[in-house]
């Protein structure tokens, strides 16, 4: 172990044990230093940083931790902040929310408590609520901010807090790292003040809910034919998450009558532990294992999964007898041909609509944009972003919808934030839609890429945990940047773009040219023959993300297994040359 970290973490541990912190906190990091040193080290080599989704780490003591002390020193930085950039303002607001996980609700009191010590009024959610709520509420209420606990998929052992500005996106450049160094300049946690003001606090119940339902309703585009498709047979499981309750009143809303909830996975108030999955991610197959069953059992049509904070939604699709999953990507694609058909049909377009997505997504979606002559946008990795882009726009130009490939959606602006809740109501509409227009939704996937060409994309992530993990992501990228692949899959690479260093290299006329985004770490590699493979640390989890993106063409629906294989072997191909 490196010397001076040792010194760093004995320091920092032991600023600890000297200050005004509890009995029980300082019982444990004896122990720890006595018997754990790996645990230690972990627990105090740094502090939790803002990542793409904010403060996430697993709970326990110490600096790199979610606990009582730094969810409170965040929440004090986050209201010097406020302060300072609010100040002739009379009163500042924000709104708090929390999700189903272990201490969620327990560390919405502490920011509560914090918030409204120093002078700031506090929407408190009185009960689980999903992430994009509370972005709603912010609106709603007029807040200049707002947090909601929630650790997203993570697995049990984390916990979150995300930040949100007065727009209800998440916190962006500049006010991220500003509030960090707010953060950073408490050097005493006598300086965060825990007087819980109660005057300050006004509870939200569960009446807030039908205002928000009211507004997703006003979305649909198909009403009408909702109410042909009205038995279409949905299974629905929240993963043990706050989506138990508005997912189904907003599709019995939606006019579905026919709504199936996984009981193993629909516990009123949730359970942080997740006890019938590994891993709360709809992203994984497993989640969704119950659902399918399920499914099969009773003749469902769809399954919609939604994380612990409903801000994303896995679905799995009939594929014969059996279901399909459909990825990020599938999934998006899906949801912006069925809006831009809608808008389309129903006279909406006037020539000022857009869609974003993220500059890992895919392609496809923009070739469905140009279709109809709607504009579009590519942003960084991060739903912050495209709220960032509706933001700048508002009033200008008319947001239709957007998404993330890793199954994050939206529709409407008055959410600024993934919302799966939306997404599983315009999703259950597009498959009544294409029901009753007499085509399955994977065989509608496939007409979408004969008309133009096959996207596919696949994604591999790279664990590395610790402080030991970070510095091995950390030397991967600069590996790449250092020495990039000359090929890929037997085709010539043509174009690295640095958005690092906001270049863009083209390797064919040796030319550099601007990226005209915020610096992230991310480099993406493309070649001749359109292949594009991204790589980026994840903000939010330790590990180190691989998007793999190639096109092919399909003549018809008929040799879609053949062209998936062969584009599959491909990228096969370009994983083992990464080494991975």
């Amino acid at each position: 172990m490196n010397i001076k970290l040792e010194d760093n973490v004995i320091k920092k541990a032991n600023i600890w044990l000297e200050g005004n912190y509890d009995k029980e906190t300082k019982n444990t990091i004896r122990d720890l230093m006595e018997n754990n040193p790996t645990e230690i080290t972990e627990s105090f080599y740094r502090d939790l940083e803002f990542g793409t989704g904010g403060l996430r780490g697993i709970m326990g003591v110490g600096s790199n931790r979610m606990n009582k002390y730094t969810v409170g020193s965040a929440t004090q930085g986050f209201s010097n902040y406020l302060r300072m950039n609010f100040p002739d303002l009379e009163q500042i607001k924000v709104a708090i929310a929390f999700d189903s996980r272990n201490n969620s609700k327990y560390f919405a009191q502490i920011t509560a408590d914090v918030f409204s010590a120093n002078g700031i009024k506090v929407y408190l959610f009185e009960n689980l609520k999903p992430t994009p709520e509370l972005s709603f509420a912010i609106r709603h209420f007029g807040c200049q901010g707002g947090i909601v606990i929630t650790a997203s998929h993570n697995p049990k052992e984390y916990n979150g807090y995300k930040a949100y500005w007065n727009d209800g996106g998440q916190i962006i450049s500049p006010h991220d790292k500003n509030i960090i160094n707010e953060v950073n300049k408490i050097s005493n946690i006598d300086e965060v003040n825990f007087n819980r003001n109660i005057k300050l606090i006004e509870e939200v119940g569960d009446e807030f809910d039908d205002i928000y339902v009211a507004n997703i309703k006003k979305l649909s585009l198909s009403s009408d034919i909702v109410d042909k498709q009205s038995d279409l047979c949905i299974i629905y499981t929240p993963i043990h998450g706050t989506g138990v309750k508005l997912v189904p009143q907003v599709l019995k809303e939606f006019g579905f009558n026919n709504v199936h909830l996984v009981k193993e996975q629909s516990e009123e108030f949730g359970n942080g532990n997740f006890p019938t999955v590994k891993s709360p991610n709809p992203e994984e197959s497993a989640a969704l294992h119950l659902a399918i069953k399920k499914a099969k059992r009773i003749g469902g049509e769809l399954v919609m999964a939604t994380d612990p904070d409903s801000d994303r939604v896995g679905i799995a699709v009939k594929n014969g007898d059996d279901f399909i999953l459909l990825n990020g990507n599938k999934a998006a694609t899906l949801l912006i041909n069925y809006l831009l058909s809608k808008w389309n049909e129903n006279g909406l377009l006037k020539g000022k609509e857009y869609i974003v997505k993220t500059i890992v997504t895919s392609e496809l979606l923009f070739d469905l944009a140009k279709k109809y002559s709607v504009k579009h946008y590519d942003v960084l990795t991060g739903f912050k972003y495209i709220a960032d882009i509706i933001k700048s726009l508002e009033g200008k130009e008319t947001f239709i919808g957007g998404g993330e490939e890793s199954y994050g959606y939206l529709v409407g602006d008055f959410v600024r934030d993934k919302d799966a809740v939306i997404s599983c109501a315009m999703i259950a509409e597009a498959t009544a839609w294409a029901k009753n227009n007499g085509i399955a939704m994977l065989d509608l996937l496939k007409e979408i890429y004969v008309e133009h060409g096959f996207y596919k994309e696949s994604l591999i992530s790279v664990v590395r945990k610790g402080k030991s993990g970070a510095e091995e992501i950390q030397s991967m990228m600069a590996g790449f940047r250092s020495n990039p692949p000359k090929l890929m899959g037997g085709s010539k690479i043509i174009c690295i773009k640095d958005y690092q260093s906001s270049k863009s290299f083209d390797l064919k006329s040796n030319t550099t040219s601007e990226i005209d985004l915020p610096k992230s770490n991310v480099l993406q590699f493309l070649t001749e023959d359109g292949s594009k493979v991204s790589v980026r640390p994840s903000g939010t989890e330790p590990k180190i993300k691989f998007y793999f993106g190639l096109k092919g063409k399909l003549d018809k629906v008929e040799n879609y297994e053949k062209v998936n294989s062969e584009l599959q072997k491909r990228i096969d191909k370009i994983v083992e040359e990464f080494g991975l």
